[in-house]
């Protein structure tokens, strides 16, 4: 008996060890997955833009290096800061115009299927028209002077995306989790609460997040066909009729790192509101 004891403890024992081994081993793989997804981008970053310090030692003054353009962001920072500052205000205030009203839309079209087949031909057009297209007849119907325009068509962009992902997942509730709701006599909205609106959730941001960026482009593309003498777009007009093609460039870079500030804010927002369903 107590040699069996023996082996059991000793058969305990290396069972442990070795699921401890493995734990191990996975976490080191997981740890290096994440350096190797993190780094590479990185790395070639660094190596284009090398390339690129290259290549251009053979172009023209059009075609500016990268430390040409990293030195004109730098001079012009605050012209720059300044400039991304109205291209965001204009698509921070079309992102949240056109994220309320495809919410509401989505909701209504959700729980009324002839709203939806009412609406479908405008919402497939929308989702169609060139948006540069609508610039010019925003600037002849509001006064030219006001941002009017430019911040339509940025809801216009992000009123797309949001609607479509939204009404999709108000529309993902499996039919068990309805069927429950009906067993426990709960009331439309208990049921919308609880199940149908945590579960459109994650789509919804996903609509967020696409739109983020694209509003950002809306807006500053809006800014070439008139308006208002602000914003990247009509400063990227101004640096290339110039031939400060470096300025241009150094505009173009702050209109990237707006884009950017846009989804990753949006993508934390995500995180914060949906990490209580990833911890279930």
């Amino acid at each position: 008996m107590p040699a069996a004891s023996s082996r059991s403890a000793r058969s305990a024992t290396g069972g442990s060890s070795a699921r401890s081994a493995t734990g191990g081993s996975s976490a080191r793989s997981a740890t290096g997955d994440a350096l190797l997804r993190l780094a590479a981008p990185i790395v070639f970053g660094i190596v284009a833009l090398g390339l690129w310090q290259l290549a251009v030692g053979a172009a023209d003054a059009r075609t500016p290096s990268p430390f040409g353009i990293g030195a004109r962001f730098g001079a012009q920072f605050g012209a720059i800061w300044s400039a991304s500052i109205g291209t965001a205000t204009n698509a921070l205030i079309g992102l949240v115009v056109g994220t309320l009203v495809a919410v509401v839309w989505a909701l209504l079209c959700a729980n009324a299927r002839w709203l939806e087949e009412l609406g479908n031909p405008l919402v497939t057009a929308l989702s169609v028209v060139p948006l540069v297209s609508l610039a010019p007849v925003f600037y002849a119907m509001f006064d030219s002077s006001l941002q009017t325009g430019r911040i339509i068509v940025a809801a216009i962009a992000a009123f797309v995306p949001v609607f479509f992902n939204t009404l999709r997942g108000l529309r993902t509730v499996l039919p068990i989790h309805r069927d429950l709701m009906r067993a426990y006599a709960a009331t439309g909205w208990q049921a919308a609460r609880t199940v149908t609106l945590p579960g459109a959730l994650p789509f919804f941001f996903t609509g967020i997040r696409i739109a983020s960026s694209i509003t950002v482009i809306s807006a500053l593309v809006a800014e070439y066909f008139g308006g208002p003498v602000t914003g990247i777009g009509n400063a990227i007009t101004t640096a290339v009729s110039s031939s400060d093609y470096a300025l241009a460039w150094a505009y173009v870079l702050g209109a990237i790192l707006t884009g950017l500030v846009f989804y990753v804010v949006t993508y934390v927002l995500e995180v914060l509101a949906t990490r209580h369903r990833t911890t279930e």
